[in-house]
């Protein structure tokens, strides 16, 4: 086992992370902005390191200062949490170069896997099933004649980054011109890459991701599946496990796939494969997230098995003490609370939080980085917590999660507290027979969204 880890990263990853560490016996070690001077992550942590101003740039993305973190402290691995360079093929070549162990997947994994057209190829050349379109980033013309083949509708989709920057619905023929320069443009702008690729537009779909970990001697184990599907804008909002689009066939079979795909490119340690699933169970693969996933607490609560620990474990050489399929109890639900005001279009609401009461009881769980006096910067994301509640059935574990959100109270920002409890109230929610366009259909009708 390591000694001393660097944790690269803020906020409640860098929390939930530096928690695993001393669990496991070993110091962490935290980077900071000076923004972040008295951040939660810095207090925990052993020892910490400043690395730069306020600006991520020149901060948590500047792999020369957090490698020369890990150095000076004498760290033996980084983890890098999610977001920020958790999955930068660059950033795991420079720990490598250095003597570091990164704690994710191999570089070359990562440099494969983040190019969204050779994923997709590898997953073709692995028997994984993949949305219909054309066979990688092209010109107009070519995506023109394979939107044309796939058949209208069709998303238009950066090469280079997701998020839903440089994505377009295209209905027809005529709207390919303006749409593709449209989303040309802001892949452009947001990766550096204008360059786009084309699939059929499943509809309506589910979002449905499988969790998977595997040890550097290819053992494979699956932890089941995580629901998606409430998205604003691409975001992921609300998650769940198990899925009600699943039945016990499709869940087998999205398992076994990944397992297969997982040996196919060589993956290892935790990692999540994104899938659309259409109404009649088929399923398509999207991407795959080389790193920690926000809603990785999901899985956590219906296995039992703990996701950040069995990562530091595998970096560190150990075996999984299981492969197959993990065993899963119950239903799990996570909702982020983020610090954005529902009344003015979710803009992003920086400031101070003035009082603070976290919600308690059985099956509960909140992993946030912020206290009372907590102020929310406006560099970075503005996610503050995420309720995580878990129980036997999923209207049990409903119930629970309405009621842990009216116990949650944060005042001196606008937050999506609200907006939460309205999609858990929501008919379509419980049914449980949602889709990724749902949100956006319900959006006009929920009550914290009424005009004031």
């Amino acid at each position: 086992m390591f000694e001393r880890v660097l944790v690269a990263n803020r906020g409640e990853i860098a929390v939930r992370v530096t928690r695993a560490l001393h669990e496991l016996g070993v110091e962490a070690v935290a980077v900071f902005s000076t923004a972040d001077r008295d951040a939660l992550h810095v207090e925990l942590a052993d020892q910490a390191v400043c690395i730069g101003p306020p600006a991520a740039t020149e901060s948590y993305l500047r792999i020369s200062n957090v490698v020369a973190a890990a150095e000076t402290t004498g760290c033996d691995a980084v983890h890098p949490g999610y977001g920020f360079l958790a999955e930068n093929a660059e950033f795991g070549r420079a720990c490598e170069a250095n003597d570091l162990v990164f704690i994710g997947p191999p570089s070359d994994v990562l440099e494969r896997m983040g190019d969204k057209v050779r994923a997709k190829e590898a997953m073709r050349a692995a028997g994984v099933p993949v949305v219909p379109g054309s066979d990688g980033a092209a010109g107009l013309d070519a995506l023109r004649a394979a939107a044309v083949d796939a058949g209208f509708p069709v998303l238009l989709k950066a090469a280079a980054g997701g998020g839903g920057k440089g994505m377009r619905v295209v209905g027809s023929e005529e709207e390919l011109d303006g749409a593709f320069a449209a989303a040309s443009a802001e892949a452009e702008a947001a990766f550096g890459d204008g360059s786009l690729y084309v699939e059929k537009l499943v509809s309506p779909a589910r979002h449905v991701e499988i969790q998977v970990l595997c040890d550097s001697a290819g053992g494979v184990l699956t932890l089941g599946e995580r629901e998606c599907s409430i998205q604003r804008r691409h975001q992921k909002l609300v998650e769940e496990s198990p899925s009600a689009a699943l039945d016990a066939t499709t869940r087998e079979a999205m398992e076994a796939t990944v397992a297969r795909a997982c040996e196919a490119i060589g993956y290892r340690n935790a990692g999540t494969f994104e899938f659309l699933v259409g109404p009649d169970g088929s399923f398509y693969f999207i991407e795959v997230n080389c790193r920690l996933q926000v809603e990785h607490p999901v899985s956590e609560l219906v296995t039992g098995i703990d996701i950040v620990r069995e990562q530091i474990r595998i970096a560190a050489g150990e075996a999984l003490s299981a492969t197959g399929r993990a065993p899963r109890r119950g239903h799990a639900i996570e909702i982020r609370i983020n610090a954005e005001d529902p009344a003015r279009g979710f803009l992003p609401a920086p400031g101070a939080i003035t009082r603070l009461e976290l919600p308690l009881g059985p099956g509960v769980r909140v992993d946030t980085a912020v206290r009372r006096g907590s102020e929310i910067a406006p560099y970075y994301d503005s996610l503050i917590a995420k309720l995580v509640v878990w129980h036997e059935t999923r209207d049990t574990a409903i119930a629970r999660a309405e009621r842990a959100l009216r116990e949650l109270s944060i005042e001196g920002i606008p937050t999506t507290r609200d907006f939460a409890l309205d999609i858990l109230a929501s008919q379509a929610f419980r049914s449980g027979e949602y889709s990724t366009s749902t949100l956006g259909e319900l959006e006009d009708r929920l009550p914290s969204l009424a005009p004031a």
